[in-house]
C-alpha cells in the first residue's frame, strides 16, 4: 500500500470527508456533498481503522516530504482522538460541536451553485430523519454507559430546536425547477417531524439524567481524563500536560498586568489593573448601542486592515471578506464571532459573523480586535491564502489544525497594533481583554476537564480575570464544557508563532523581513506547531 506523502494525504482527506461530510463541503473536499455522517458504532469502527492504517504507514514512510507527513500524522491522530472521546454521545447544544445542532446551524448556510449541488442538498435533507435517529441512539448508548451530558446543555439543545422549528423557512436557499417544492414537502413531511421526535426524545429520555453544574468536565466520566489529554494534544499540537497548560495561562495573565496599567492610565486615568478591568466590565457607555453600530465597526476594521496589508504580507487573498450577523436561530448559544472560509469555486466569499444577540449587553471595545482575529489579517488571510496554494495535496491547504489557525488569529490581534490599525486606546484595551480571555481559557478549560472545577468556578474566574460581559461569561463557559480542549489552542499557538518570530529576528538581524516571515508562516497551509518550527528554522538557514 502507498507510503508516499501525497497519496497518504489524499487518503486521509477522504477519511476526514467521511467523518464530517458537511464540513467537507464547506472546505471543498470532493465526494461527500450528498452525505451526512454515519454515527453508527460499526461505521465509526471502520473509520477508525482507516485512520489508524494511514497513521501507521505515515509513521513508517521514508518520503522526503516531511512537512506533508507531519500534517498527515497529526490529522490521523486527531481523528482517533475525536472518535475515542465519543463526544457525540454527550455533546448536545454547542453549534460548532454538537452533531444534532451543527447540521441545523450550517446546512442553511450552504450555497448551491448549480443543479447538482441543489440535488445533493435535497439528498441531505432526505437523510436527516435517519441521521437524527442515529444521533438519539448514540445519546442512549452514552447514557447507558455513564457518558452523560451536562443537564443544562440538554435544555439548551431543546431550546435551540424550539427556535429552529419556529422558523417558517429554516432552509432558505433559492432552488430551481421543482426543487423548492420538493424541499418544502421534505421539510414539512419528514424533516420537521424528525426534529420534533429528537426534541421530544431529549425532553423525555435524556433530561433529568444529566450531570449537574458541579461536575461539568470530562474528568467526571470514565476514561475522561485520558480522553481530555488526547484532545488537548490534538488541539495544541504539543505534548504539554493539562497541568502545564493551566500554569501557562496563569503566567500569561500575570504578565498582562503592566499593560493594563499603562494603557488603562492613558484611556481612563486608572493604573490599577483590576480597576481598569472593572471599568471595562461595568461602564454601560462601553456597550454597543445597536446591531448596526457593531456591524459598522467590524466592516471599518476589516477595510482598514485590508488597505494596510500590502506593507506586511507578500501576497493577499483573492477572495473578498464580508461581515454578517450570526443567524438569529444560532445567536443565543453561538460564539461572539466566527469566520466561514470562502467557497473554492468562488460562489461564496469569506464571511466574518459577529453576534448581535442581546447586543446592548456586549462590550464595544473588543470589536476591532475580534475583527482582526476572525477576518483580516486573521482567519481570512490564513484560510484564503491556503486555499490558493498550488502543487500541494489538498489536505495541506485545508487541514483543521486548531493551534495553527487560532494561534495565527490571536497573533493577528497583536500584529494589528504594530500595523497601526486600532483606532484608539480603548480598542487597544480590547486587545488586552482578548489576551486575558485566551489566557484564561488555558486555566478554565483545564480546570473544568482535568482539575474537577465546577461550572461556577469557571464562571467566577472569567468574571474576575477577564472583561467578558455576563452573557459572554455564561456562553463561553458552556462552550468550554461542550468543546473540551479547543480553547487551549489560541494562546498556545500565538506564543509559538511569537517565539519563532523572535528566533528569526535574532538569527537574521538586519536581514529579517516581516513580510517574508509572514509569507513563510502562511505559505505552506495549516501545519502542526512542531512542523511550523521546522519550516521556520529551514527558512532562516536558507536566508
Amino acid at each position: 500500500m502507498a507510503t508516499d506523502a501525497a497519496a497518504l494525504a489524499d487518503e486521509l482527506l477522504d477519511v476526514l470527508g467521511t467523518e464530517a461530510p458537511l464540513e467537507a463541503t464547506f472546505m471543498g473536499i470532493p465526494g461527500h456533498d450528498a452525505e451526512l455522517p454515519d454515527l453508527g458504532e460499526a461505521a465509526e469502527g471502520r473509520l477508525r481503522a482507516r485512520a489508524a492504517d494511514v497513521l501507521t504507514r505515515a509513521r513508517a514512510s521514508d518520503d522526503p516530504d516531511r512537512v506533508t507527513l507531519g500534517v498527515v500524522v497529526q490529522q490521523a491522530e486527531s481523528v482517533l482522538a475525536r472518535l475515542d472521546a465519543r463526544v457525540v454521545e454527550f455533546t448536545l447544544a454547542f453549534p460548532m460541536e454538537a452533531a444534532g445542532i451543527k447540521h441545523l446551524a450550517f446546512l442553511p448556510q450552504l450555497t448551491l451553485p448549480g443543479e447538482r449541488a441543489e440535488d445533493d442538498f435535497l439528498t441531505r435533507l432526505a437523510a436527516l430523519p435517519a441521521f437524527y435517529e442515529a444521533v438519539a441512539e448514540r445519546h442512549r448508548r452514552g447514557l447507558a454507559a455513564g457518558r452523560t451530558p451536562v443537564e443544562r446543555m440538554v435544555h439548551g439543545a431543546i431550546a435551540y430546536l424550539d427556535r429552529f422549528l419556529a422558523q417558517e423557512t429554516p432552509f432558505p436557499q433559492p432552488l430551481t425547477g421543482d426543487r423548492a417544492e420538493r424541499r418544502d414537502r421534505l421539510v414539512a413531511g419528514e424533516v420537521r417531524p424528525a426534529l420534533v421526535r429528537y426534541r421530544d426524545f431529549l425532553a423525555t429520555e435524556i433530561a433529568g439524567h444529566g450531570r449537574p453544574d458541579d461536575r461539568p468536565g470530562l474528568c467526571w466520566l470514565e476514561h475522561g481524563e485520558a480522553a481530555y489529554a488526547a484532545l488537548a494534544r490534538m488541539h495544541t499540537t504539543t505534548e504539554h500536560t493539562p497541568e502545564e497548560l493551566h500554569q501557562l495561562g496563569l503566567d500569561v495573565l500575570e504578565g498582562l498586568e503592566a499593560e493594563y496599567a499603562e494603557i488603562g492610565g492613558r484611556a481612563f486615568g486608572l493604573t490599577e489593573p483590576a480597576e481598569v478591568r472593572h471599568r471595562l466590565r461595568t461602564d454601560e457607555t462601553l456597550r454597543w448601542r445597536d446591531a448596526d453600530e457593531m456591524l459598522e465597526n467590524a466592516r471599518g476594521a476589516v477595510a482598514r486592515a485590508t488597505a494596510a496589508a500590502p506593507d506586511w504580507f507578500p501576497r493577499l487573498p483573492k477572495a473578498e471578506c464580508v461581515v454578517k450577523p450570526v443567524p438569529a436561530a444560532d445567536a443565543p448559544v453561538a460564539a461572539p464571532a466566527y469566520y466561514l472560509p470562502p467557497a473554492l469555486d468562488g460562489s461564496r466569499p469569506g464571511t466574518y459573523f459577529t453576534n448581535t444577540h442581546e447586543v446592548r449587553t456586549r462590550v464595544r471595545f473588543i470589536g476591532e480586535s475580534v475583527a482582526f482575529h476572525e477576518a483580516v489579517p486573521g482567519h481570512h488571510f490564513e484560510n484564503s491564502l491556503a486555499q490558493e496554494l498550488t502543487g500541494l495535496p489538498q489536505l495541506r491547504t485545508i487541514a483543521p489544525v486548531t493551534a495553527y489557525g487560532e494561534g495565527w488569529g490571536l497573533y493577528s490581534e497583536r500584529l494589528a497594533d504594530e500595523m497601526g490599525l486600532y483606532s484608539d486606546d480603548l480598542m487597544r484595551l480590547g486587545m488586552l481583554a482578548a489576551d486575558s480571555t485566551r489566557a484564561a481559557r488555558l486555566v478554565v478549560d483545564t480546570g473544568l476537564h482535568a482539575l474537577r472545577w465546577t461550572r461556577e468556578q469557571c464562571v467566577e474566574f472569567l468574571r474576575t480575570r477577564t472583561v467578558l460581559s455576563e452573557v459572554e461569561v455564561q456562553s463561553e463557559t458552556d462552550r468550554y464544557i461542550e468543546c473540551p480542549g479547543q480553547a487551549l489552542a489560541y494562546m498556545t499557538g500565538r506564543l509559538e508563532i511569537v517565539r519563532l518570530r523572535r528566533f528569526a529576528e535574532a538569527e537574521l538581524g538586519d536581514s529579517f523581513d516581516i513580510k517574508d516571515f509572514h509569507g513563510v508562516v502562511l505559505g505552506g497551509g495549516p501545519v502542526p506547531l512542531t512542523v511550523l518550527g521546522d519550516v521556520v528554522r529551514a527558512w532562516v538557514a536558507s536566508v
